[in-house]
Order: structure tokens, then sequence, then C-alpha cells
């Protein structure tokens, strides 16, 4: 299993510096997900592990071997493009069987590696055809195979599954989860899709501005979040934020409510500005909560339902199960177990509670 030990990063195109004194410790056999929103650096630093962008600074090591200035061939790295990157004119068959003839393979090992490509990948009833016969995922599962037969220690996937309807990303999720697990090597993989993300990591690094934010695993990520960049880009509704201040008594005091501050955090300076922040699927409607509020919006989703509130200006929702009970316009009663709040500084630190 191949270890990837990037130390001190920098990467810079004319005066822009995209990614500043980054380290990464990416372990072996791992499947690693860089997750951030468009612009963040998570692509730019995955072509530079590939050798597709130069370095300004620091380092890159690919197993045993500094490949900071290696070529792209000699990195060992297989590299999954959203865009697929297939040749139209060729069939299945001789796209994956293209790396291999480029690098003199004998023909017995070539053929020998494409047919176990094909049969990890349920593409044999495919391999006379060409990319314009496929759908998308065929398409993608194509391109997965064409890095795969190279028998790379590192696997780079950017985005690989942006492209597609959303029924075929929950399919192929699965399959490269499975792929994962049969293969065994290292998997960096590059997406803005938190979902896929916690779905698909054994750890994930949350990026902004080229800067990691923090590094965890699905669990650590959103349930401790180190600051509100990753509290609110993880999670899906967006975590609910209630700015406010330490009032008199040791009270948080915000328009949308009241309540007591934990004791560790009672002592804080009075008109101290904190955020409260909670979890949607942590809110609670119903007779005998605390807070009051009026529905903005019922969002009906089969299993589950959200609903969006305003409480004196300030928007929270709650996710809830089964099927709405409340309507728009309405005024209900919310509250929350204050043991799953989380709590931030001015900065947006968190603040242990």
């Amino acid at each position: 299993m191949t270890r990837v030990h990037i130390q001190d990063l920098s990467i810079r195109f004319g005066n822009h510096e995209v990614i500043k004194g980054l380290d990464l410790d990416v372990h072996g056999g791992e499947f690693l997900v860089l997750l951030g929103p468009s612009g963040c650096g998570k692509s730019t630093l995955l072509h530079t592990i590939a050798g597709l962008n130069p370095v300004s600074g620091g380092s890159i090591h690919i197993g045993e071997r500094d490949a900071t200035h290696a070529e792209p061939s000699q990195r060992g790295v297989g590299m999954v493009f959203q865009s697929y990157a297939l040749y139209p004119t060729m069939t299945v068959k001789e796209n994956l069987a293209f790396p291999l003839k480029m690098a003199r393979m004998p023909k017995a090992e070539l053929e020998k590696r494409v047919a176990a490509a094909a049969e990890m990948l349920q593409l044999g009833p495919l391999l006379d055809r060409r990319p314009g016969q496929l759908s998308g995922g065929q398409r993608q599962r194509v391109a997965i195979g064409r890095a795969v037969v190279r028998e790379a220690k590192v696997l780079l996937l950017d985005e690989p599954l942006s492209n597609l309807d959303a029924k075929l990303r929950t399919d192929l999720r699965r399959e490269l989860k499975t792929l994962h697990g049969r293969l065994g090597n290292t998997m960096i993989y590059v997406t803005h899709d938190q979902v896929e993300a916690m779905t698909l990591a054994t750890r994930i690094v949350v990026m902004h501005q080229g800067v990691i934010q923090q590094i965890g695993t699905p669990a650590e990520v959103y349930e401790k979040p180190k600051n509100l960049r990753v509290a609110g880009f993880v999670g899906s509704p967006a975590i609910n934020r209630i700015e406010g201040r330490v009032g008199e008594g040791g009270l948080f005091v915000s328009p949308a409510l009241t309540l007591p501050l934990p004791t560790a955090l009672a002592s804080r300076p009075q008109g101290e500005a904190l955020t409260l922040a909670v979890r949607p699927e942590n809110l609670r409607l119903g007779a005998g909560q605390p807070f009051a509020a009026e529905i903005q919006l019922v969002e009906p989703l089969g299993n589950q339902h959200v609903v969006w509130m305003s409480s004196a200006g300030t928007t929270v929702s709650a996710v809830l199960p089964g099927q709405p009970a409340v309507e728009d316009g309405a005024r209900v009663a919310f509250g929350f177990d204050a043991a799953k709040a989380l709590w931030f500084d001015a900065d947006g630190e968190r603040i242990e509670a």
C-alpha cells in the first residue's frame, strides 16, 4: 500500500498563490476525499500530485520516492477525470488497452489486464462499442478501468461523478466503494458533493481558499467541526446558525432565542459574540418546546420532510421524519437537545462546551 506524503507544498500561477505551505499525509490504502467549494484548490492539489501542475515549493513523495518534479508517467498514479477523456474512435477494449500499449506491454499481459478490468467493472458486453454508444455511467466506468489496468498504486479521481444524474451517481458511488475494497490501493478523490465525501471517505480533507480546514473521519468532520466553515459546508440542509452574545447571568441572548449557556461558557465576558449552531435533524417541533417561529416553507421528501422557519428574522430548518403535519404560515414551537448544540467564538472557531 502506497503512502502519499506532501510537505510545505506551494502552488502558484503567476502572481496568484493557490496553495501555500500545505501539509498532508495520505495513508497507504485509504480512500481520502478532498472536499470543498469550487475554487478552494482541491483539483489543483490533485493535478499537482499527478504531475500536471508545476510545484512552486515544498515536496511530494509517492511511496518512498520523491516525485516532486517527476514526469506524470513516472509517478505510478492513475488519473480519472470529470470529462471521461476517452478516445471517441476507439472501442472500449482499445480505450482500456491504450495506456498499456503506450508502455509497450507484452500482448498476453495486456489482454489479461484488460479482461480483469472489464470483469471487475462489468464492461464485458461493451468491449466492442465506442464511447458514443455508451451511457454516461458506462463511459465513466471505462475511464476508471483505463486507470485500473495500469495497476497504479495510487488512483486519483477528479469529480468523476459530477456529470451523471442522481441515480447513476448513487450507483457508481457504491461501485467505487466496492472497487476500493477489491483493489486495496490508495485513492484520492476530489468532490464538492458532501454526500459523496461522507459515503466514500476513510478520511475527509475539508479545504477553503487553498488551506486545509480540517482532516478527519466523516463522523468527526460532521459531529465535531473545527470551525464554522466546516460546520456550514458539511451537512444538508446546512447547519442552523444563530448569532448572539453573552448576556447577564450566564445567558446566551439573540433575537431568535434566549437560553442558559453551558457551564463551560457561562464565565465568558458579557457582550462577547457567540454563534450557536444546531444540525436540522436535532431540532424538534411541537407543544412544550421553548421557542417560537413561523413556518416559511415545507419540503416533503418522502420518508422525511424539511421545515423552514423564521424566528425573529433568523432562518432555521428542521428535518423531521415522515410526511408533513404542518403548513406554510403556521406558528410553531421548536426546541433542540442542548447536548447536541455546537458553539463558536467570534472568529468562527469551535468552543468545547
